[in-house]
């Protein structure tokens, strides 16, 4: 106790100094207009920041799942527009909505991992598009999770065609960049030129007639060659992918059994 007697003797004339202060600025905030106001201004503007980064955090949790929802209704409505499809006389194809949980771009056998399986009614080979168009196909299915070869594996050969005279041909990857693939077998009476919009041919099972690949974006023929070397700017961006349908195709296994048995 004595001592801290002696403390506040010895700091006595700095402590009458601060509450003379502190007393000072009170009476100067509520008897001045402007103090008082440029006080409360800046209590506002401390609350409304505080105010901001809480609806940011909301806004940004918020938007997530209004994204999980526009997602399922883009493939409820692809369904409806299939099952018009099938009704006259084409393949019945049903689309499942799955979210990429994992994924790399920067490899030479690229994969990605979706979050649906067996249980959902995925299988090996089934196809994987976006809204955007092709992604891959299902290579390996678990009961709960299912890997995905996208179209940026090397190992990834795509039956496509030109949508301006339906020529085939088959997309490839050389393994650099995740925008770009090669657009292989396209023979040199071919005309081809920039801005040429390339889809799925269709001649599989894994993916029906006219899902969006790319465009061309510059094409090469070598004198004495006789096929193109033509680059194509993918539709769909791998950078940014999240959400994703299985294309589920009735006679998927009609056609693949058929096929097998002429090995």
């Amino acid at each position: 106790m004595q001592t801290l007697l002696k403390i506040l003797l010895r700091y006595s004339n700095f402590l009458v100094f601060i509450a003379l202060e502190v007393a000072a600025f009170m009476l100067i905030s509520y008897n001045s207009a402007y103090p008082r106001s440029s006080i409360l201004s800046t209590a506002n503007d401390v609350i409304a920041w505080q105010n901001a980064q809480i609806s940011a955090v909301g806004e940004y949790f918020g938007l997530r799942s209004q994204n999980e929802q526009l997602a399922a209704e883009n493939t409820a409505l692809r369904n409806q527009i299939s099952s018009m499809e099938s009704a006259e006389n084409r393949a019945a194809i049903h689309y499942e909505s799955a979210k990429v949980v994992q994924m790399t771009t920067d490899q030479l056998h690229n994969y990605l991992t979706i979050n649906r399986g067996s249980k959902d009614g995925i299988r090996r080979g089934q196809g994987i598009r976006n809204e955007d168009g092709v992604v891959g196909i299902v290579r390996t299915v678990g009961r709960n999770y299912s890997v995905v070869m996208p179209i940026i594996n090397t190992q990834t050969n795509l039956s496509c065609r030109f949508v301006k005279n339906d020529y085939i041909g088959t997309l490839q990857w050389n393994g650099k960049d995740c925008r770009f693939a090669q657009l292989a077998d396209v023979a040199s009476h071919m005309v081809v030129n920039p801005g040429d919009t390339i889809v799925t041919s269709g001649l599989s099972p894994v993916f029906p007639e006219g899902i969006p690949v790319g465009i061309v974006e510059s094409s090469v023929l070598k004198e004495g060659e006789s096929y193109y070397t033509i680059r194509v700017r993918l539709h769909t961006n791998f950078k940014r992918l999240k959400y994703v349908e299985v294309v589920q195709n009735a006679d998927q296994n009609e056609l693949e059994e058929l096929t097998n048995g002429m090995d």
